[in-house]
């Protein structure tokens, strides 16, 4: 897997997660973890989970770190293990990147955090015709979101190297895990 940090404030539309979004925008070709921070809007026809549309849910914040992940030759039951295994990273880093007392009361929810009644995190993975897909970001502020999260700037957290540490940690289970498949004889 090869991962990416970009410097340039986007907004996330939700047409983002898309096959080879991290090649043909990025110039990285195969597995790959693109983010970047910037606000989050996505428009209902964008939405991919279905439970938001059918609840007419509004996806927005004001100042948002996003990750699009993108493993090839998966099936969604392995993009949606990666998914929360990410999600399980990304708190570990939280946890370790602050001595807030507030950051230990983090927990994990299947793919989702939260901090109290908060919600820190947003995800959700799919499958295209080539790849899995996951689309998972975290609030840097609490300004813009459409129900009651919680924030980076909550527990003192500083987005960019949040994100660069969660980058290197998926990076490297992921490399590890490739590594394991391949390792393996097979039995009768």
């Amino acid at each position: 897997m090869k991962t990416r940090f970009i410097e340039n404030e986007f907004t996330y539309d939700g047409t983002q997660l898309r096959s080879l979004f991290g090649y043909l925008d990025h110039k990285l070709q195969g597995d790959s973890a693109i983010a970047w921070i910037g606000p989050c809007n996505i428009a209902t026809e964008n939405m991919v989970d279905g439970e938001d549309v059918n609840a007419g849910a509004t996806i927005a914040g004001d100042r948002m770190v996003h990750f699009i992940i993108e493993k090839f030759h998966a099936s969604l039951l392995a993009g949606v293990a990666l998914q929360r295994l990410f999600t399980a990273i990304v708190l570990d880093v939280l946890r370790e990147s602050t001595f807030s007392v507030r950051a230990q009361r983090l927990r994990r929810e299947g793919d989702d955090l939260f901090l109290d009644q908060g919600k820190l995190s947003i995800s959700i993975a799919t499958v295209s015709p080539v790849s899995t897909l996951i689309h998972f970001a975290i609030n840097c502020t609490n300004d813009g979101t459409p129900v009651e999260t919680a924030s980076l700037e909550d527990i003192g957290v500083d987005p960019k190297l949040f994100t660069v540490e969660a980058l290197r940690r998926l990076e490297n289970e992921v490399n590890s895990i490739d590594e394991a498949t391949v390792k393996v004889r097979w039995v009768p």
